[in-house]
């Protein structure tokens, strides 16, 4: 079956049931990127099916970070307290594979025929290396930043919703405009942009929340966006895929894991090329 791609996943489509795959085999099973995992796959099958329908809520099993995901899609954690039913689930493959699907939905996987080899020896490394950052006793010797400080400021940044204030709009939001009483407004803003420059650090000059990757992955590469809808941001290169940077390059901005702190991933919005 021939696969759409969205976000840099694969996707098999039906009118009851979204299935998102990581591109990448290793062994002739599906494995997650360098930059991914279940919880990226369902924000991207969340969004898809956003295009053509609304998905006021979901059913979200252990194995989704249930916060981030609804930060960055809008769509709420369906409460199974009450015991009502869901009207879509979440479902998690062994094979980074997730299905999003209206509840009692017949879901049918199918044989995909797009996929990217990846090497073993860099697939365990990139994992252990999240196995290292992930680990209680792992300290990032860079800009501290709480698990209160990220989530205060995720949801605008996670849905990429701009300000709209004093004939601008501004991403992200600026608090400042709410003290001083300007009037404000949200704006979802169009996640594409063009780019305006960017940068590649080696490994060795990466930020310390990057130290146990960035070797692995030949340093970190951000860029500068003039996103469609006018404001400009700096944001990480997704390190799934090799990126050849040209100025007014198309990009698009996906969501992924970005670096792990006091046990948590915190995630975030990264770019990748798309064809102009």
């Amino acid at each position: 079956m021939k696969a759409d791609v969205w976000m840099g996943y694969l996707l098999q489509i039906h009118d009851d049931f979204t299935v998102v795959q990581s591109p990448f085999v290793l062994n002739d099973a599906r494995v997650f990127g360098a930059d991914s995992d279940a919880t990226t796959l369902a924000v991207a099958a969340l969004l898809h099916r956003a295009v053509d329908e609304l998905v006021t809520s979901v059913s979200i099993p252990d194995g989704f970070d249930a916060r981030s995901i609804c930060q960055a899609t809008g769509v709420q954690s369906h409460n199974l307290d009450d015991g009502s039913t869901a009207p879509w689930d979440l479902l998690l493959s062994d094979e980074a594979t997730v299905v999003l699907a209206r509840h009692g939905a017949e879901v049918t996987l199918a044989d995909l025929e797009i996929s990217v080899d990846v090497d073993e020896g860099f697939h365990e490394a990139i994992n252990e290396a999240w196995g290292a950052e992930l680990s209680s006793g792992h300290v990032s010797q860079g800009a501290y930043v709480s698990q209160a400080q990220y989530e205060e400021a995720a949801l605008p940044r996670l849905s990429l919703v701009g300000q709209t204030a004093e004939g601008a709009v501004l991403w992200p939001p600026r608090f400042s405009h709410l003290v001083a009483g300007v009037e404000t407004s949200n704006q979802p803003l169009k996640r594409e942009g063009t780019i305006q420059t960017w940068t590649t650090l080696s490994a060795a000059g990466a930020p310390s929340e990057f130290s146990l990757r960035a070797p692995l992955l030949g340093g970190i590469s951000t860029v500068l966006l003039h996103l469609d809808d006018g404001p400009k941001g700096v944001f990480l290169v997704v390190d799934d895929e090799d990126v050849d940077f040209a100025m007014d390059g198309k990009m698009e901005l996906v969501f992924r894991r970005l670096y792990a702190q006091e046990g948590v991933v915190r995630y975030g919005l990264k770019a990748r090329s798309i064809a102009n």
